[in-house]
């Protein structure tokens, strides 16, 4: 059961994955300082500088902190949209890259081209018998 264990531990997706949960960490802290900081901020100009974390109701001794829970679904919407524009980004930095290195691909031969071809109609006649 150990080495079983140890086996599964030692496979690559298992490491990934750790690496992963590590940088999603110290990223979200970058997030987090980018809402908070930056985009919060702006949001607040924009609204008037309205907060909703101190709106309350209380019930006989009991205070229920609606605004808070108001609040945080604000916070998750701004940093799911601010993931979103990243993730946009880097998708297209990634497309424009991958679109460069398809362009320096040289353009094959016709003589290649033709035995491509052939190497293809090989193919399809013996599998055809």
């Amino acid at each position: 059961m150990i080495k079983e264990f140890r086996k599964f531990i030692a496979r690559g997706n298992v490491l990934d994955m750790a690496v992963g949960v590590i940088v999603g960490g110290a990223f979200s802290s970058i997030v987090t300082s980018l809402v908070n900081n930056i985009f919060t901020p702006i949001i607040g100009l924009i609204l008037g500088g309205v907060d909703f974390s101190n709106l309350a109701i209380t019930f006989k001794d009991t205070k229920i902190m609606y605004g808070a829970f108001i609040q945080s679904i604000i916070d998750f919407l701004i940093v799911a949209f601010c993931l979103f524009i990243l993730v946009k980004f880097i998708n297209k930095l990634t497309h424009i890259k991958a679109k460069k290195e398809e362009e320096k691909k040289p353009e094959k031969s016709p003589e290649l081209k033709a035995l491509e071809e052939i190497r293809d109609l090989l193919k399809d006649d013996i599998r055809s018998k």
